[in-house]
């Protein structure tokens, strides 16, 4: 959709969403949160863990989704933590 926006008009869009770190930021003030004692849990390297990282948060990432362990190397980011499932994080809070 938004390839015809652009032809049509000529005009690059400005994504907002998941992994913009914008979108992040304005969710951490709505809540009265700061990155610094704020994480990021998700799923997938790609969104979550990158959204994480450019907002400055620490970064769960839980293999329960999408990403395997074996695609975790073909990123050239890394997450703060990775786990098994949730529930792993009980130890960790």
């Amino acid at each position: 959709m938004a390839a015809l926006i652009t032809k049509a008009t000529g005009v690059e869009p400005y994504f907002v969403g998941k992994p913009n770190p914008l979108m992040m930021r304005h969710v951490l003030n709505a809540i009265g949160a700061h990155s610094e004692t704020s994480a990021m849990i998700g799923d997938r390297m790609d969104t979550d863990v990158v959204a994480g990282l450019e907002a400055g948060m620490q970064t769960f990432l839980v293999l329960t989704g999408l990403t395997r362990p074996e695609g975790i190397e073909r990123h050239p980011f890394r997450p703060s933590h990775v786990v098994d499932s949730i529930a792993d994080l009980v130890d960790l809070v």
